[in-house]
């Protein structure tokens, strides 16, 4: 009788002890301490948001690391190699989504972590370039988008006798044949080209097609899907409807304060920052309206946890705080990240969004209304490959005077040595 009153003793004792440490745990949030590596890249604000979120879950502590796109691809790539020095969160844009997919292994599955039940809170488009072609495997959670439109010049489109008001001149320029044509009357009427970057023009069209370079089985098909934007691309460059300047290159941004031309078509949400940056005194000469045929998407970014992550459901609880609807309007007032959560094209403070710099546009409506109307588009692991080899093409239209049909031949075949040599 002593043994078995001992065993009850100590059977109570055990079980009180539990129960303490059990209350105890529910004081303090029910977790321990964990601490979070957040890599990111470029002007995010989540800074700010990974503050706030200390008060949500104090027992998390997130080191925000920021650093360039490339150098945090680059070193995202090189640590899972290496399988030690990667991150618990990595920050990944939209065209390095297809090369990491091909290394799904070095992740964790989202869907293990409760993705499932956030998926509804994003544009069905973007859910879907993070996740494998067998839709078993969820890479990342969305953070913002790149819908594309048409910025224009009021002036240069004044004075080609075009209407200025957005919904007007949307309506007098809704086809491409329409841009044709506007860029002809523009070009008579003033001298200037509707356009000054070919790729540019290129982009635009190609980024509204459901298939671009390559199918699901990564064949390439660049021949039924592009050719034809390449074709429009290079005849309005021979016919001096379009002008001769690089992205990114100096006499790009100048032109944007210059008002050497009408259009700058496919403009994403974030290039209202470019353009603000490299014109900075052409407030009201500037507006925007959407883009003819329907719009694509240029760029945005994904939330993905590296499987060398200790602590994978403390960072899927934080990547789907920080892009739910509520966190991607607060980064949408903070920093201009333009949401991937239609929730949020309801709210009224959000659609209320104008910009004078942009003549008074509602930059928000526009940009929610082309957001809906993006198709989802397979990029493949190769989609940087092939488009460096088309743009080179169409520049060589432009700069040099060369054959189009010459210079798309040449170019096929070299993204296929390429892509042989993959």
């Amino acid at each position: 009788m002593k043994g078995k009153s001992l065993l009850l003793l100590l059977s109570v004792v055990v079980l009180s002890i539990s129960l303490v440490a059990c209350g105890n745990n529910e004081d303090t949030g029910g977790s321990e301490s964990v601490e979070l590596d957040f890599w990111v890249f470029g002007s995010t604000g989540y800074d700010d948001l990974v503050d706030e979120y200390k008060e949500i879950a104090p027992n998390v502590t997130i080191n925000f690391n920021q650093g360039e796109m490339d150098d945090t691809h680059n070193n995202l790539f090189t640590s899972l190699s290496a399988g030690s020095g990667a991150p618990d969160i990595a920050m990944i844009e939209v065209s390095e989504v297809a090369r990491f997919l091909e290394a799904s292994d070095k992740f964790h599955n989202l869907f293990d972590y409760g993705a499932e039940d956030v998926a509804g809170n994003y544009l069905d488009w973007k859910w879907l370039q993070a996740q494998n072609v067998d839709g078993d495997f969820q890479l990342g959670l969305p953070t913002d988008i790149g819908p594309t439109t048409m910025f224009y010049r009021t002036d240069v489109i004044e004075a080609a006798g075009l209407p200025t008001d957005p919904e007007e001149l949307a309506a007098e320029i809704d086809t491409w044949d329409a841009f044709y044509e506007a860029a002809k009357t523009i070009k008579e009427t003033t001298g200037k080209p509707i356009s000054d970057s070919p790729t540019l023009v290129f982009n635009a069209i190609r980024d509204q097609q459901s298939q671009q370079y390559f199918n699901e089985d990564n064949e390439l098909i660049i021949e039924n899907t592009v050719k034809d934007a390449y074709d429009f691309t290079t005849k309005m460059l021979q016919e001096g409807l379009i002008g001769q300047n690089s992205l990114w290159t100096a006499e790009w941004g100048s032109a944007m304060g210059e008002g050497s031309y009408a259009i700058l078509p496919g403009a994403p949400a974030w290039m209202i920052g470019v353009v603000k940056d490299n014109a900075p005194d052409a407030s009201g000469n500037w507006a925007l309206t959407t883009i003819p045929e329907g719009a694509g998407n240029w760029g945005g970014s994904f939330l993905t946890i590296p499987a060398e992550s200790d602590h994978p459901q403390e960072a899927f609880d934080f990547i789907a705080w920080l892009t739910a609807p509520e966190q991607q309007l607060k980064s949408f007032h903070g920093m201009g990240l333009f949401p991937s959560a239609p929730d949020v094209y309801d709210d009224e403070e959000f659609l209320d969004t104008t910009d004078d710099y942009f003549s008074g546009a509602q930059t928000a409506k526009i940009f929610a209304e082309a957001a809906e109307s993006v198709v989802e588009v397979y990029m493949g692991v190769n989609y940087g490959t092939v488009n460096t080899e088309i743009e080179t093409a169409i520049m060589n239209v432009a700069e040099d005077g060369a054959d189009p049909q010459g210079e798309w031949e040449a170019a096929v075949r070299r993204i296929e040595q390429q892509l042989e040599r993959q």
